[in-house]
């Protein structure tokens, strides 16, 4: 794989963006079809330090990309902290439109490009029945088969767009469409799953948010940042997650901040004060009452026990 460059320390906005947020005159290629109730998108540079699409939030409804080619690689900002994805052929992301989006584009990029209205994913509601779906869970890098399949299709109707029939190009977007709404659409089989009487996350998102909560170890996430990221709202997000886990996603991350400290406190040498800094609590007495609610000593007792 080409080796991506180190991002610079500050990528400018796109002057003259484009209705996805490119600078038009830094595109190689830029084609858009519009048809069966959705617009499809192709776009590629060969630009590696392409800059920044900073966009705020809209009605339009969702961007579902597919990456044609490898190489590329896109640091999104999310409120208080950064997350960085590398996309390989058929690696995706999903875009809510109505979130601000703001990245940085890293290494030249091939996609195409389907934007679903929200008017699209009601009528996919009304023909399919059962569970309506109101939005999709955002992600970037993860591969897809499917869409990676659809959009080399796609790819050529972009290219040729007057010898592709309505009705083929209804039927590629309603397959997309319903594939995306099936894999992805929260509030369905991708965000959640019943369990118990209750709903509970997929195993999807409780990884990813399991991962960003751990991110707060380091960084500033809260807890409104990540149920956006999963596409959920704030309050369903802490129910789902406490039916899902056990416990509440704050309690979840005591725990694993506890966790961290039992390793620091086997480090022979290290101060609990510093430990406490490491592992994110706010001073040393927070640590002690957290660490004695969890683990049911202090950090010195369980130091000087058989713990250390």
């Amino acid at each position: 794989m080409p080796a991506r460059p180190s991002p610079p320390a500050d990528l400018a906005p796109l002057p003259g963006a484009d209705a996805l947020g490119c600078a038009a005159s830094k595109l190689a290629l830029s084609q858009e079809y519009q048809g069966a109730g959705l617009t499809f998108y192709r776009k590629r540079t060969d630009n590696a330090q392409f800059g920044r699409v900073d966009m705020p939030a809209s009605d339009r409804g969702f961007l579902v990309g597919v990456a044609m080619r490898p190489g590329h690689q896109r640091r999104i900002s999310h409120g208080h902290w950064t997350s960085t994805h590398d996309f390989d052929p058929g690696a995706i992301y999903i875009r809510d439109f109505s979130d601000d989006y703001r990245a940085d584009l890293l290494g030249g990029f091939d996609f195409v490009l389907v934007e679903l209205s929200r008017a699209f994913i009601e009528r996919i509601n009304d023909e399919k029945g059962g569970p309506r779906i109101s939005c999709l869970t955002p992600c970037a890098g993860q591969p897809d088969p499917v869409l990676a399949h659809l959009a080399q299709v796609l790819a050529t109707v972009l290219e040729r767009p007057s010898e592709s029939s309505g009705l083929f190009v209804e039927h590629l977007g309603l397959a997309m469409g319903t594939h995306v709404l099936a894999q992805y659409g929260a509030g369905a089989t991708s965000g959640w799953a019943e369990s118990r009487g209750g709903r509970v996350l997929s195993r999807k998102l409780e990884a990813r948010a399991k991962d960003m909560l751990l991110a707060a170890l380091r960084e500033d996430g809260s807890i409104a940042d990540i149920a956006t990221e999963c596409g959920l709202s704030r309050s369903y997000f802490i129910k789902a997650f406490r039916q899902t886990v056990g416990t509440t996603p704050h309690r979840w991350l005591l725990e694993q901040r506890v966790l961290k400290a039992k390793e620091y406190l086997r480090t022979p040498g290290r101060s609990i004060s510093e430990v406490a800094q490491l592992c994110g609590f706010a001073d040393q007495s927070h640590m002690t009452r957290v660490f004695a609610s969890v683990v049911g000593v202090s950090p010195g007792a369980w130091r000087r026990g058989d713990g250390g």
